[in-house]
């Protein structure tokens, strides 16, 4: 199996070139930028399994970036930051970001989460039933498209990654850790409102009225639970 491809974008060349000396001991294949109009054709040409990107660029804002590569691909992206408030990240992975690492870090850290979101799986196994329809919302699982009257609705990956996987259970009530450890795929040691978050996102795009949801219901409490006859 060939390594995984690794785009590092950092405006600071000695935190970028250590994660790049560090991630190639790791053998992973490295391209790095230090801008958002850099890192954008490097994307293009590279086609990166897995985006590490700081926040603060000298062109670009991070989460806007992290936005536009995720309209290209369902590519990985961890975010770099020096800051530390939740709100920050809140915005990071309603953007559509994975994961957060918050500097100065530990690079054993970043080796486990770099391998733990590589981990996960965004290919769908092609089945005998691979669009979910419930009423006006269908889900495709090979095209990875999401409609709602024959609309498109557009999804980061996760959103749809957890979407699919409430939907896929439909009545079963999810908690948060179960969300984190059957969607993210891994034991993801941050906040857990970050599930919060892009329940809220995919709210906003598919359910009419979001502040009274029916598709994706909560169950106070304990967490969430998809409701097929919304």
């Amino acid at each position: 199996m060939a390594p995984a491809k690794i785009l590092v974008v950092d405006d600071d060349p000695a935190i970028r070139n250590l994660i790049v000396r560090f991630l190639a001991q790791k053998n992973y294949q490295i391209e790095s930028a230090v801008d958002g109009k850099t890192a954008l054709a490097v994307f293009d040409q590279f086609h990166p399994d897995l985006v590490v990107l700081d926040v603060n660029l000298p062109d670009v804002n991070g989460y806007t970036l992290c936005e536009r590569m995720q309209s290209r691909t369902d590519v990985f992206v961890l975010m770099l930051t020096s800051r530390t408030d939740s709100a920050d990240k809140i915005q990071g992975f309603s953007k559509g970001a994975d994961d957060y690492l918050t500097k100065p870090f530990d690079l054993q850290e970043l080796e486990y989460r770099v391998g733990a979101i590589l981990r996960r799986q965004r290919t769908v196994t092609p089945s005998e039933r691979p669009i979910l329809v419930y009423g006006k919302l269908a889900i495709d699982q090979e095209s990875r498209e999401v409609k709602i009257n024959d609309n498109l609705v557009s999804l980061t990956a996760l959103e749809f990654d957890l979407l699919l996987f409430l939907a896929s259970s439909p009545g079963k009530v999810w908690t948060r850790s179960e969300l984190i450890q059957e969607v993210w795929e891994y034991d993801y040691v941050g906040d857990q409102r970050v599930v919060d978050v892009h329940i809220g996102q995919i709210r906003k795009k598919i359910e009419p009225d979001p502040s009274n949801p029916t598709w994706i219901e909560t169950v106070r409490r304990v967490g969430y639970k998809f409701n097929p006859t919304s």
